[in-house]
């Protein structure tokens, strides 16, 4: 079975090697590919299995030794080279069952494949000390970043609180907010840091349900009334009073939900809903849905929202600020906490976020929350109603009486902080104003235009003027 029977095998230029040796180790074939890798001249066959082998076979006066499991499955074995050089190899041997008392033996070169592994694995090693360094970086210069803030937010409260000139009173006031969002940001920075290196841990303990949603709607309250926007908090009977969860974590989700919905909100309203949706054994499922009338969300960019360092657009980043961090930040943690967090929207309408998370149920509540709840249910309920009854459309229909009535209130607002000098409160409502009058016929726009640049350039007289022109064409 020597070289004049290389035309039965149609295996003599396949890439893998290819050796058949008897029961007594005699190599009787080897095709070109086992040749030219074991480095032998054509004087292969002849030799023994245990020369290609020696730490598997062993020859013996009763023929081969070996402890080999013959079969169909690989095992990774070293193959020697003629000149006893070796190198690692998947060898599959077994019977032959065209040539008795035959095996075929079937091997491929793996010492490429085991380098690249290495290679691999040391990428990822260096990969993997990459990140810890950029996280201890992250979080070494963000806590050094909070020092001179926090030193800058100090001194400007302390001066805020002696001057009296108002024409210094706007730029202290503009350096006291720009550093309460330096350290959100901050805050932000950290948080996402943490979360990506998995060193970020929950603290769950028991807390009070509404006392939380009071104190989160307290956060919000002056930023809503200065906007001149309807909020409504409607809690399910079936929430418990006490739950035991991160309320920090928590109110973090909310704050950040109810922060970006304010944001995009200049007319309408905003809506905080808590249902109770679940409940295995001690483990209550919670969901909470925020609802606002703001600038709405294209359906092919509602991907981006949960993305890191992303927003819809950078005409989003530049005129409403934001990292591109919170939501994914909202994310991570309704996914730490059990649960998910989703979005619909539709543009220029309005969007709604909704998150849930499992909490543990007290076991000393016992249906305090109903009875608390039912004296409560029928006044949530008909605000809930008067609310899903309201039409967003109209508020930013030029004309209709609820964009008359929401362009009154606000004009009037927006004088009285003119009269007081607060201009940076007056721009926000003209914000409102521009809003609420878009669909407005072109003479409209042209006043409204004029009325914020005169906002703009602190021009008293010229605000004034313009506030008349835009009320006159009210009647």
């Amino acid at each position: 079975m020597g070289e004049g029977n290389e035309g039965i095998f149609p295996v003599k230029d396949a890439l893998e090697m290819v050796i058949m040796f008897d029961r007594s180790g005699k190599i009787v074939y080897a095709n070109d590919a086992a040749e030219v890798k074991l480095e032998y001249d054509k004087d292969l066959c002849g030799r023994n299995i245990s020369d290609i082998f020696p730490n598997h076979f062993a020859t013996a006066e009763n023929g081969l030794e070996t402890e080999y499991p013959f079969g169909h499955g690989l095992q990774n074995l070293v193959a020697y080279r003629k000149n006893l050089t070796c190198f690692p190899v998947e060898v599959r041997i077994m019977e032959s069952d065209g040539y008795p008392e035959t095996y075929i033996c079937m091997a491929n070169d793996t010492l490429v494949k085991e380098h690249l592994r290495r290679e691999i694995a040391q990428v990822k090693q260096e990969v993997r000390q990459a990140e810890k360094v950029k996280t201890e970086f992250v979080a070494n210069v963000t806590h050094e970043l909070r020092t001179p803030v926090n030193g800058v937010l100090g001194n400007i409260r302390e001066l805020l609180e002696m001057e009296t000139d108002p024409d210094k009173l706007r730029p202290m006031q503009m350096i006291e907010r720009c550093c309460g969002d330096m350290n959100k940001i901050i805050d932000n920075i950290l948080d996402f840091s943490k979360l990506e290196a998995g060193k970020f841990t929950l603290e769950p303990h028991r807390f009070h349900v509404r006392d939380m949603l009071d104190y989160v709607k307290a956060h919000h309250i002056n930023k809503i009334t200065e906007k001149g926007l309807e909020f409504f908090v409607t809690v399910s009977p079936r929430v418990p009073e006490y739950v035991v969860g991160d309320e920090l974590r928590i109110k973090q989700i909310l704050n950040n939900l109810l922060s970006n919905a304010l944001k995009f909100t200049s007319v309408g309203k905003v809506t905080l809903e808590v249902l109770k949706t679940a409940q295995v054994n001690d483990r209550i499922e919670l969901f909470f849905i925020v609802i606002d009338s703001g600038i709405g969300i294209d359906k092919a960019d509602r991907d981006k929202l949960f993305q890191s360092f992303s927003q819809v657009d950078a005409s989003i980043s530049r005129k409403y600020g934001g990292t591109g961090l919170g939501l994914n930040i909202c994310k991570q943690l309704a996914e730490l906490m059990g649960g998910r967090i989703a979005v619909e929207s539709k543009k220029g309408v309005g969007s709604t976020f909704s998150f849930s998370i499992w909490v543990d149920a007290c076991s000393d509540d016992s249906g305090a929350s109903f009875r608390t709840d039912d004296v409560k249910k029928s006044a949530l309920m008909k605000s809930r109603g008067e609310m899903q009854g309201q039409d967003p459309g109209a508020l930013k229909q030029f004309g209709t009486q609820e964009n008359r009535a929401a362009l009154e209130k606000n004009l009037s607002k927006l004088i009285l902080c003119v009269e007081m000098e607060n201009w940076e409160k007056a721009e926000m409502f003209m914000e409102t104003i521009r809003q609420l009058t878009e669909r407005a016929p072109r003479e409209v726009g042209r006043a409204v235009l004029r009325l914020k640049m005169a906002i703009q350039r602190g021009n008293y007289e010229k605000v004034v003027s313009g506030f008349e022109e835009v009320k006159g064409f009210l009647q």
